[in-house]
C-alpha cells in the first residue's frame, strides 16, 4: 500500500499538523481520530489493513488527520470558553487547510467523505452537515452527536453548533438541506459495551423530519464501542456507499 506522511505549521492552529495519505486515486475518504489519539490511529489498530482492498484498488484514497481534542474537551485545564474556541480553531483547519491539501494531492476537486468513530464520528459528521458544499458523505460510527456530552455543562453558540442534534432541527434554508439531501449519510452503531445506540437513533428521527435521506445501522449487542467493531464497520459500509 502507497503510504505518505505530511505535515505543515497550521497558521489557524498555531501549530504543525500531520496527516497521513494512504493510496494513489479516488474520491478522499477523510479520517478523524478517536479521542485524544493522533492521526497514525486508524493505521496502529489496524482499520487501515481493514481497508486496504478498497484503497488498493482505487476505490478510496484515505487521508488521517490529526486531533487536538487534547487541546479542547478532553483537556481538563482549560477554560470551557477557551475549549470552545479551540473546537472552531479546529473546523476551520479542516475547511481551510486540510481540504484544499486533499484537492492539490489529488489533483483534482475529487468528492470527500469523512468518517470517524466516537469523537471522530462527531466531528465527521458535524463537518458534513456544517458544510454539504463541500463534503459528499459521511460515515459516522458509535457517535454521540450532542456536543454536551462533552462539555460538562457549558454551553454557548459554538457548542450549539458543533452539536447536529442541536442545530439540525432549525435547519430551515431550502437550498442548504438540498445539499445535505445529495450527502451520503451512514450512521452506525453497536449496542455492546460503552455504546450509545440511542444517539444515534435520535439523530436518524431529527434527519427523518427534515426529509434527508440516510443509512441508520444499528448493529448487535456483541458490537462493543472498541475496534473490532470499527473494523467490521467502515469496510462494510464502503462497499455499499
Amino acid at each position: 500500500m502507497h503510504r505518505e506522511i505530511h505535515q505543515w505549521y497550521s497558521p489557524g492552529l498555531h501549530k504543525n499538523m500531520e496527516i497521513a495519505v494512504y493510496g494513489h486515486y479516488g474520491p478522499a475518504l477523510l479520517m478523524f481520530p478517536t479521542a485524544a489519539a493522533d492521526y497514525l490511529e486508524y493505521e496502529r489498530f489496524q482499520l487501515i489493513d481493514a481497508i486496504a482492498e478498497y484503497i488498493n484498488g482505487g476505490k478510496v484514497k484515505a487521508f488521517s488527520i490529526n486531533s487536538i481534542n487534547n487541546e479542547s474537551w478532553l483537556n481538563h485545564s482549560m477554560q470551557q470558553h477557551h475549549k470552545a474556541i479551540r473546537h472552531q480553531q479546529y473546523n476551520d483547519y479542516v475547511v481551510n487547510e486540510v481540504v484544499p491539501f486533499i484537492h492539490d494531492h489529488c489533483k483534482s476537486l475529487v468528492p470527500i467523505i469523512t468518517t470517524g468513530a466516537s469523537l471522530g464520528a462527531l466531528h465527521a459528521l458535524n463537518l458534513f452537515f456544517r458544510k454539504p458544499d463541500i463534503f459528499s458523505g459521511t460515515i459516522a460510527m458509535s457517535g454521540d452527536y450532542n456536543l454536551q456530552s462533552y462539555t460538562k455543562g457549558y454551553y454557548d453558540d459554538n457548542v450549539f453548533f458543533n452539536s447536529p442534534e442541536q442545530y439540525i432541527p432549525g435547519i430551515t434554508d431550502h437550498d442548504y438541506l438540498e445539499q445535505m439531501r445529495r450527502g451520503k449519510i451512514v450512521i452506525a452503531t453497536g449496542q455492546g459495551d460503552y455504546e450509545k445506540p440511542d444517539a444515534s437513533r435520535r439523530l436518524s428521527e431529527i434527519l427523518h423530519s427534515k426529509s434527508i435521506p440516510h443509512w441508520l445501522d444499528v448493529w448487535g449487542y456483541d458490537m462493543p464501542h472498541d475496534w473490532q467493531t470499527w473494523r467490521a464497520m467502515l469496510p462494510y459500509f464502503l462497499g455499499k456507499v
